[in-house]
């Protein structure tokens, strides 16, 4: 379907609902490409347009039938509600749906919403990417996700932080993660916990089986030392995970420690963020032998806003000198004196730290060395879908003795003694 005839389609749907027509949703469509495959995209963020509601995702969802160009949807931070994804639902069911992505970031969606989605989503096999961080999906949208992954064998990435999902839906995804073979991107940052631990426990043992996952996000999940080292017995055992999130959490010395050790036995791991916690001088050490360990295989490494001093930044400085790996580094919200000055300054201009590989400048003011904030940080995804039709790799199906874990859920779902 062409560009021009997607646009008036839209205006024909809006008029019938006799409801105004969205002038940044028609101008959007007149500029779409008339061939090719592309990712529609209509976020809410941008400054001075009306935001969608669900109306306008009834009409896109009539433009879209039957057509095989839009093959991304970036609907974040509009007004759509559970109404809007029951559109969208249908959608996705359709037998020839070419939609590989779907952003719907902070919008209004909750835990209906979530259940409608996940049910068009148990026969799909194409959509790859579903973001759904920011809407308040629950207990019960959690649940629900989790069990469309028994049934779900093509979704490679799946984003739902900050959806206020408790500790039985957290636990009912990592679960579901045990024989998964498809999902290689997951974030479940900011959840609504009342238990810091007991999800750590089934995580450690999902990372020490799962060979699919190459990027976890666990940011502001309130992990303590404690789910640190759990977690790391997982991570020992794991040879597929490159990118580790563990922003904002209540991390220390001793979860350091842990994390220092795991990281001379894992071969896989390439980036590490531990920015905003509190592992000080002495995690600082701890990490810096672990990097220049002839095993590490870390690349990159974040400790922005950790409590460290000269002490333990200087032995980081002198890790990236020596490390054959590490390629970048972000230390901004630490103590940056002097002698740190002078050794990041030296890093930067022999060329061991490009200065677009870390998140400070060197400065000079009256023969003093200072350093000021470059607004970089952790490349991120490391694992990316291309949803404008260019191939992506194929994941095996689910092994028929996944079913074990299958009902493992459903005896997780159904215990009584769960505080839901």
């Amino acid at each position: 379907m062409a560009a021009q005839s997607m646009s008036e389609l839209y205006k024909a749907v809006r008029a019938e609902r006799k409801v105004k027509v969205n002038p940044y949703v028609s101008q959007s469509l007149k500029k779409t490409p008339l061939t090719g495959k592309f990712t529609l995209k209509l976020p809410g963020n941008v400054r001075q347009v009306q935001r969608l509601s669900d109306d306008d995702v009834l009409a896109l969802c009539k433009c879209l039938q039957h057509n095989k160009c839009v093959t991304g949807l970036d609907l974040r931070y509009n007004n759509i509600t559970n109404e809007g994804v029951e559109h969208l639902a249908k959608l996705l069911q359709e037998e020839k749906s070419s939609l590989s992505c779907l952003d719907l970031m902070f919008n209004d969606i909750q835990a209906n919403g979530a259940q409608v989605l996940a049910s068009s989503l148990q026969g799909n096999s194409t959509l790859l990417s579903l973001r759904l961080s920011g809407n308040k999906i629950g207990r019960g949208g959690g649940l629900e996700l989790a069990s469309m992954l028994q049934e779900n064998c093509a979704l490679q990435e799946l984003e739902v932080a900050d959806c206020d999902l408790d500790t039985s839906s957290i636990i009912a995804l990592i679960i579901m993660l045990k024989k998964n073979k498809a999902l290689c991107s997951v974030d479940i940052s900011r959840p609504l916990l009342f238990s810091h631990q007991e999800w750590a426990v089934h995580c450690s043992k999902m990372l020490a089986v799962n060979s699919s996952l190459m990027e976890l996000h666990l940011g502001r999940m309130g992990m303590t030392d404690t789910g640190i080292e759990q977690l790391t017995e997982g991570l020992g055992r794991n040879n597929s995970l490159r990118y580790l999130d563990l922003c904002s959490n209540r991390v220390t010395r001793d979860g350091a420690f842990h994390l220092a050790m795991m990281l001379k036995q894992n071969r896989a791991l390439e980036i590490l963020d531990l920015s905003s916690n509190q592992i000080g001088d002495g995690g600082a050490g701890y990490l810096s032998k672990a990097i220049t360990c002839p095993r590490s295989t870390l690349k990159e490494l974040s400790v922005c806003r950790n409590n460290i001093t000269s002490e333990g930044l200087l032995l980081l400085a002198q890790a990236v000198k020596s490390s054959s790996t590490l390629t970048h580094m972000y230390i901004w919200g630490n103590h940056l004196e002097d002698p740190v000055c002078q050794a990041f300054k030296e890093l930067i201009s022999s060329g061991r730290l490009h200065p677009e590989q870390t998140d400070v400048s060197p400065y000079e003011v009256d023969g003093h060395v200072f350093l000021a904030e470059v607004f970089q940080s952790l490349r991120k995804p490391v694992y990316n879908i291309d949803c404008n039709g260019t191939d992506v790799p194929t994941k095996t199906a689910a092994s028929p003795d996944s079913t074990a874990h299958h009902g493992q859920l459903k005896d997780y779902l159904n215990c009584k003694d769960l505080s839901l």
